[in-house]
């Protein structure tokens, strides 16, 4: 992969809540890219746990424990929808090659998001492998014949998820970060009572 200084990852995020997962993502990205840029945001597919302000600061948390100047948190490309956070991100960064970052489980989704056809020839399709999820040609054949590009980043992601946080109160999930804030505010069920079991 050649450096180019004017390379930026955009990686979106429920963050309902962050996990260990969303934390190794983004040291993985710092690794590749010159600029990783992040935020937390509505997803219209799905129902979240609880409020945007609340998952924001968690994520913002968790980037400010990172401590790498490279990665910054940029809540104002939030939307729930793509097609508007690459517009934005597009006027705050006219002159880069922006790389949207997905898990593989979302391959088989990008053709059904709204306006795709907006605003896939204008960046990268940044894809990491997720266990459980293979990467599968017709997912990728499909995002090409809508003219996108795509590059599969040689990350490796332990299985992590937001929902068995949510399900189970799993602590072992939740980066060390952000857990006293969970605890403190009660979030998702977890409060000092359980965490001294």
């Amino acid at each position: 992969m050649k450096p180019n200084i004017n390379r930026i990852a955009l990686f979106g995020t429920s963050a309902d809540p962050p996990t260990k997962g969303h934390q190794c993502l983004l040291e993985g990205l710092l690794g590749i890219f010159p600029t990783v840029a992040t935020w937390a945001s509505n997803n219209p597919m799905k129902s979240h746990f609880i409020g945007l302000e609340e998952r924001k600061k968690l994520l913002e948390t968790l980037v400010q424990s990172i401590n790498n100047e490279k990665l910054l948190f940029r809540q104002a490309l939030s939307s729930p929808w793509t097609v508007k956070t690459i517009e934005i991100a597009s006027r705050t960064w006219p002159n880069s090659q922006l790389t949207f970052i997905i898990g593989s489980d979302l391959i088989q989704a990008i053709p059904t998001w709204l306006d795709v056809e907006q605003f896939i020839t204008k960046i990268i399709i940044g894809v990491v492998p997720r266990k459980g999820w293979p990467v599968k040609n017709d997912g990728l054949s499909t995002i090409k014949s809508l003219g996108g590009n795509i590059e599969i980043l040689p990350l490796t992601i332990p299985h992590s998820a937001s929902s068995e946080i949510r399900k189970s109160a799993k602590l072992t999930e939740i980066p060390d970060a952000i857990r006293k804030l969970i605890i403190d505010k009660n979030l998702y069920g977890i409060n000092r009572l359980k965490t001294n079991k």
